[in-house]
């Protein structure tokens, strides 16, 4: 099996040893992503809202660079450091995806990267 790195700057840097994300035939993990602006590498100001509009518009940028888009994506893991955020991180995931929706797990966790409230990692399949 052959895997392939995908890199764009339309979405922050690594800021680990990872991938922003790796695709193994036609199946593509993009790595989790937080509310980092790309060009300033700073994570977006706002409520929570604002946030998770960032991480998605992070997501599009790797979707786009692997050749799919955002309708493309089967399942995404959103990680929380509140579940009180859950019903607006909603909101913002029903206006970025269309029926039939991903799956999905929302899981509460003690901290993310850099102070985030919010992460999404998702999985996209091609033709």
């Amino acid at each position: 099996m052959s895997k392939t790195a995908i890199s764009t700057e339309q979405a922050p840097a690594a800021i680990g040893p990872y991938s922003q994300a790796v695709r193994a035939g036609n199946t593509v993990y993009l790595s989790g992503q937080i509310p980092f602006v790309p060009a300033t590498m700073e994570l977006v100001s706002g409520d929570i809202a604002a946030e998770a509009r960032q991480v998605f518009d992070n997501l599009r940028g790797v979707c786009e660079a692997a050749g799919g888009s955002l309708d493309r994506i089967v399942r995404v893991g959103i990680y929380l450091t509140d579940l009180a955020d859950f019903n607006a991180v909603n909101e913002v995931m029903a206006s970025v995806f269309a029926q039939p929706f991903p799956a999905r797990s929302t899981i509460q966790v003690a901290g993310l990267p850099r102070g985030a409230r919010v992460e999404v990692d998702a999985v996209m399949v091609l033709d």
